[in-house]
C-alpha cells in the first residue's frame, strides 16, 4: 500500500524546520541564488530524500541544515536550535553531538584501521582513545564488519568502506544524519544493502535521515521525496512516488 506523506509524518515530532530559507553565493552580476525560499520539515525517524538535477541546490540545502553553511535569510531550526544564532564554537560542539555525515567519497583515513576511523568523532568529542575504539568496534559489528575491525580501508570493497563511513557517522549517536549521494559509487545490489542499513538504523533509533541522491533505484527507501529545481522545492511526494504537494507552503507542512 502506498503511504501518503501525511501518513508517514503524522504524530512524529519535527526535527528540522525550514521556512523561506535563502542562500546566495557571490554578489552583484556574478551572484548565484542557490536557495530561493525553501519550506520543508524533517520529522523524527523519517528518511527524506532530496532529488533533482545537478546544481539545483540539494547539497547547499543539506549543508545549511547541517550547519556547515550559514543561510542568508529565512528560518531554520535543528532540534529546536538555530545555527545562525550560535557562536562558532557552540555550533561546532552542537554539530559534533547531534549531526552525522555520510559523503559520496568515503573520506576514510588510509593509515588508520577501520576501528580507528570510526572512533574519530568520539575522539573529537573528548572520549578517551581506548573507550572510543571499543565503541567504534561495537558500531562496526552493528553494520556487519565486526570481524574486520583491524583491517585498513584498502582491504575493503567499496560497499564495505561505505559501511565504515556509516558506522563513523553513527558512532556518536546523532539525532540527524545527512547523506550526500551515499550510493553513487556502488553497484545496484550493494547500494540496496546500504540503503536497507540506513533505513533500519533510522527507524530503530528515531533518527532523522536526509539523503541527497540522483539514484532512482533507491527511491523506494524514502518515506518522502522532495523534488528540487532552481533553488526551489517543486513538490513533495510520499514513498513510492505518491504526490502530496506542489510548491509547499507553511500550512501544507505543519
Amino acid at each position: 500500500m502506498t503511504r501518503s506523506a501525511a501518513d508517514v509524518t503524522r504524530g512524529r515530532p519535527v526535527a528540522v524546520r525550514c521556512r523561506s530559507v535563502t542562500k546566495t553565493y557571490g554578489s552583484g552580476q556574478s551572484a548565484v541564488r542557490a536557495l530561493r525560499g525553501i519550506d520543508i520539515d524533517v520529522h523524527t525517524g523519517e528518511l527524506l530524500m532530496l532529488v533533482g538535477p545537478s546544481g539545483c541546490g540539494k547539497t547547499t540545502l543539506i549543508s545549511v541544515i547541517a550547519g556547515v553553511l550559514d543561510r542568508d535569510g529565512g528560518e531554520c531550526t535543528v532540534l529546536g536550535e538555530d545555527f545562525n544564532k550560535m557562536r562558532s564554537d557552540a555550533k561546532t560542539a552542537f554539530r559534533g553531538r547531534n549531526v552525522g555525515f555520510v559523503f559520496q567519497a568515503f573520506n576514510l583515513i588510509p593509515t588508520l584501521t577501520i576501528a580507528e576511523n570510526v572512533s574519530v568523532p568520539l575522539l573529537i568529542n573528548g572520549h578517551k582513545r581506548n573507550a572510543a575504539v571499543e565503541q567504534a568496534k561495537s558500531m562496526l559489528s552493528q553494520v556487519g564488519l565486526g570481524t574486520r575491525v583491524n583491517d585498513y580501508p584498502n582491504r575493503l570493497s567499496g560497499g564495505q568502506q561505505q559501511r565504515v563511513a556509516i558506522a563513523r557517522a553513527l558512532v556518536h549517536k546523532p539525532k540527524l544524519l545527512v547523506c550526500d549521494e551515499p550510493t553513487s559509487a556502488l553497484d545496484h545490489v550493494t547500494g540496496q544493502k546500504v540503503m536497507e542499513l540506513l533505513r533500519d538504523v533510522a527507524s530503530s533509533n528515531d533518527l532523522s535521515l536526509v539523503v541527497v541522491t540522483h539514484d532512482q533505484r533507491i527511491f523506494e527507501f524514502a518515506d518522502r521525496i522532495a523534488e528540487m529545481d532552481d533553488g526551489h522545492i517543486e513538490q513533495i511526494s510520499g514513498g513510492l512516488g505518491h504526490k502530496v504537494a506542489e510548491h509547499p507552503s507553511e500550512s501544507a507542512l505543519t
